[in-house]
């Protein structure tokens, strides 16, 4: 088999393979344009063995195109070793120092710790840092976050549980994603957000702290009801995947990674 490895993936059919994506290109195959572009921008493609011995090989494709850009080194302010956004011992999500004990505590806390965490990953950050879609194709940016959530808070708090007549602050029935799409590098629209989100948070502890139960309830606009304890687990959930993505989007920014 002249040292050929599982699968007819030796240098003797590699040749083959590639003398025969020539002539395929050649002739004008219908994915030879495809087959170009990727050629024209492809660096590097390193193929590594099926760590399961299935006869099969994996290839990984290292592209850089014209408009490549500087990827960022992982940094947090702990240092090396650290997997943690910042030494705990100043961190205001672990500042409480109790121990949870009941439902409403316990729900409660995990939505402060989980609002904070948001805050935390867009600290330190300019308007057009803060306004930069950094995982494309995503749309998503910090600044949209922010905006996103303020309307989630509002809807939720205010115009659910509340019964208040409090139309969106971002969304838009005409405008698809109004919240990320006017998210742009801006002072005056990022102060705007921070503050919209502020009062929105600050509303939704105030409607809480002044409910006696958590099972009393909002009704939706399709005319369903939802009890608060269950508004609560929605919000703790909503937060947590979002700032999964601030995760992604502020690593991509500067590099600073940590829980």
């Amino acid at each position: 088999m002249d040292g050929a490895a599982p699968g007819g993936r030796g240098p003797a059919a590699a040749a083959l393979q590639a003398k025969a994506l020539t002539r395929y290109m050649a002739i004008g195959g219908p994915e030879a344009r495809f087959i170009r572009a990727w050629l024209a921008t492809a660096r590097e493609v390193a193929e590594t063995r099926c760590l399961f011995r299935c006869g099969r090989a994996r290839v990984n494709a290292v592209t850089e195109g014209k408009d490549r850009e500087t990827v960022p080194e992982r940094w947090n302010a702990v240092g090396p070793g650290s997997d943690m956004w910042m030494d705990t011992a100043q961190d205001p999500r672990f500042a409480a120092g109790t121990k949870l004990e009941g439902e409403r505590a316990t729900l409660l806390d995990y939505l402060r710790a989980y609002r904070l965490t948001m805050e935390m990953k867009c600290a330190g950050l300019d308007p057009a840092q803060l306004a930069r879609r950094s995982v494309p194709p995503s749309a998503m940016s910090l600044l949209g976050l922010i905006r996103h959530m303020a309307d989630v808070e509002r809807n939720w708090f205010r115009r659910v549980m509340a019964q208040a007549d409090a139309p969106p602050l971002y969304w838009s029935e005409d405008l698809a994603d109004a919240d990320w799409a006017g998210a742009v590098a801006d002072p005056a629209v990022v102060d705007d957000a921070w503050q919209a989100w502020r009062d929105e948070v600050a509303f939704a502890e105030n409607f809480v702290a002044g409910s006696p139960d958590l099972g009393i309830h909002g009704t939706m606009r399709d005319g369903e009801t939802i009890a608060l304890r269950e508004v609560l687990v929605h919000m703790i959930e909503e937060y947590a995947r979002h700032c999964g993505h601030a995760d992604l989007l502020r690593e991509r920014i500067d590099g600073r990674v940590g829980q």
